[in-house]
């Protein structure tokens, strides 16, 4: 059965961007948040209220239809897989996500795609993340 990163308990995400730094670090090798597959934002102006943007793990995602190379192509599961070779680095995925997730690194100029792989939750001291199993098995 696939399993999905799922926002479960949102209400106690406290901003310590734990989940975001545990990404960076095993994916990108990187000590930044910067280069995470997700996002934690404060809301403007609602203290301690945090905006988690993580991938909905769409079953047909628009990021990929968008895509003019096939860069991006949908994963049995959810979610996409991302061929580097073939991104032309038009940011054409990041402006068709429809839930605003998909997160772009600036730096190498692709976008960074979740692997669903749950580091960002085990890392998370407030139970705010969750790998869920998803599907018809």
């Amino acid at each position: 059965m696939a399993k999905l990163l799922k926002v479960i308990n949102r209400d106690q995400c406290i901003g310590c961007f734990s989940c975001m730094m545990a990404c960076s670090r095993v994916w990108s090798k990187a000590l930044t948040t910067q280069k995470a597959r997700l996002t934690v934002r404060p809301y403007p102006d609602a203290e301690g209220a945090y905006s988690i943007r993580i991938c909905y793990g769409c079953e047909n995602p628009e990021c990929a239809d968008a895509c003019p190379t096939g860069a991006l192509t949908a994963k049995e599961g959810g979610g996409v897989e991302l061929d580097v070779d073939k991104c032309i680095h038009c940011k054409e995925c990041i402006e068709a996500c429809v839930t605003k997730s998909l997160v772009w690194d600036e730096e190498k100029q692709i976008p960074l795609v979740c692997y669903h792989c749950g580091v960002c939750a085990t890392y998370c001291p407030n139970d705010v993340l969750a790998l869920v199993e998803v599907g018809n098995g």
